[in-house]
């Protein structure tokens, strides 16, 4: 009985709890949809629907009701944002209220998520300030060649898939292997060869993260909007293969360029100084506290750098890369237009890709920017508030420690900023028509202090790609290419269930 009684208890004060949990925005007066217990107003994430589905549903309906809408994302409170001034706000005008992302890493079981894109606070500010040179212009033009070399291979891998495949070919998978070999030679100074081998490590690894992920997407989300809680109940991101091998390529990378005293101007040589400058400081008797990133890197914090520069690189624009080739086959008059502008260019550098010739390519700037806009490949962004905010004209206030949801893919197809969202069009991206636009309704990059670190790096390898292939192929929809795109739902980033097939003659 004392049983019993004890049990009745415990239950009755977790639904007081959950029930008063539940209640917040409810309490506050902000629209909001009625949230299920340990859901909140996830039902269906990974099954029926994606991400980008919740979030447009949301912001369809209270766009014109409120700038705030409240969101319970499993048992975490979030703000879902709704109004493009307050999104300016937090991005950049208050960023120092809104610094933190407030991702899921776990270093102690999982050292990989212990990355840029992860961290928070001082560590990512460090972290930021001594990565942020390997992407200025200087090191562009210096990666330019590398990525050029790779694209030329890409070409020949295209045409040995025609070949193999009677002129079908799974674009986004040729991509992906492109892409795979850029990072792999730029961040890691190694020739994956994935291009030559579609079965390459380098690939193979890069695939399973995202095509096999280590958990469910109701698991993704529950980990990422609950990053504390994921973390004593010490979960992990990667699986235990893909951390194994990454680390294991960072240590065998480090170790031969040391040995040899190999330069090569690239990210993984200013990795290797943060971890030699650290070295000095413990070899010098001082004792450095691994949380202090000022003072350089451990070896796995190094590797947790490079992979995520490899995940994030090679997916985002090998992805970015497939939707555009599948727009460009199903509207073949705009496909024209870009090969057109790409061997008018190319003329005027005696047919050489230079750095400063894809600069001249402003229908290409205008097709990939639509491109990102009909195709975010990161549905919102998240920020997590550092400090309480008052939202302006309103009586709400953003407490510390709540979760702010930026619903981009849901700006970006929002019709009263971009009318026939889904009719792909890149007029509107000439320069006249951006000026009409609020400077928060295109968001692919983010923006602010903490907007994407590598957005140079991946227009240029994006460009280079799509270069090397329009100049020489027309691409065209056949009997397996998806109309409409169907996307998986496996994953947080946007991409196409079962590939991306098209049929591709060489002209």
């Amino acid at each position: 009985m004392l049983f019993v009684a004890l049990l009745v208890l415990t239950l009755l004060a977790l639904y007081l709890w959950l029930n008063d949990h539940y209640s917040y925005w409810e309490k506050r007066n902000v629209p909001h949809d009625k949230p299920s217990f340990f859901i909140g107003n996830m039902q269906g994430l990974g099954k029926r629907y994606h991400w980008r589905d919740i979030n447009e549903r949301i912001y369809r309906k209270y766009k014109s009701i409120t700038p705030i809408a409240g969101f319970y994302t499993f048992t975490t409170r979030a703000a879902f944002v709704l109004d493009l001034d307050i999104i300016k706000d937090i991005m950049v005008r208050q960023f120092q209220s809104f610094s933190d992302r407030g991702l899921f890493h776990n270093e102690k079981d999982d050292p990989l998520t212990g990355n840029l894109l992860f961290l928070d606070g001082e560590r990512w500010r460090v972290l930021r300030h001594k990565i942020s040179p390997v992407f200025t212009s200087g090191k562009m033009k210096f990666m330019f060649p590398t990525v050029v070399g790779v694209g030329e291979k890409l070409e020949m891998a295209c045409l040995k898939s025609m070949e193999t495949h009677n002129s079908i070919v799974e674009v986004k998978d040729l991509c992906a292997r492109y892409t795979t070999d850029v990072i792999g030679t730029c961040a890691f100074g190694l020739e994956c060869n994935s291009l030559i081998d579609p079965q390459a490590e380098f690939r193979r690894m890069g695939r399973s993260v995202f095509e096999n992920p280590r958990h469910k997407a109701a698991v993704q989300g529950f980990m990422f909007t609950n990053p504390k809680l994921a973390q004593k109940l010490r979960m992990k991101n990667f699986r235990d293969e893909v951390a194994e091998f990454f680390l294991k390529a960072v240590k065998e990378t480090v170790e031969y360029r040391q040995k040899n005293n190999i330069r090569r101007n690239d990210f993984m040589d200013m990795m290797i100084e943060m971890k030699e400058q650290r070295d000095k400081l413990v070899a010098q008797g001082h004792k450095v506290d691994e949380e202090d990133m000022a003072s350089g890197l451990i070896l796995e914090q190094l590797a947790a750098q490079a992979m995520v520069f490899f995940l994030a690189g090679f997916d985002t624009s090998s992805t970015t890369m497939s939707f555009c080739l599948y727009e460009l086959a199903l509207n073949p008059e705009v496909q024209e237009k870009l090969r057109q502008e790409i061997i008018d260019v190319l003329k005027k550098h005696q047919n050489q890709v230079s750095y400063e010739c894809i600069k001249e390519m402003h229908y290409m700037d205008m097709v990939v920017a639509e491109t990102l806009r009909k195709y975010s490949v990161t549905p919102h962004l998240v920020r997590t508030c550092v400090n309480d905010y008052q939202v302006p004209n309103t009586n709400i206030v953003l407490e510390k420690g709540l979760r702010v949801i930026l619903p981009v893919d849901a700006i970006h197809r929002d019709p009263d900023l971009y009318p026939d969202p889904e009719k792909f069009d890149p007029e509107r991206f000439l320069p006249e028509e951006q000026a009409k636009r609020h400077p928060s309704s295109y968001l692919p990059f983010g923006d602010g202090p903490r907007n994407c670190i590598g957005m140079r790096f991946g227009k240029m390898q994006a460009r280079v790609g799509l270069i090397s292939l329009l100049r020489k192929f027309r691409f065209s929809r056949c009997n397996e290419t998806q109309i409409p795109m169907q996307f998986t739902k496996i994953n947080f980033i946007l991409g196409p269930e079962g590939g991306v097939f098209l049929k591709v003659e060489k002209i």
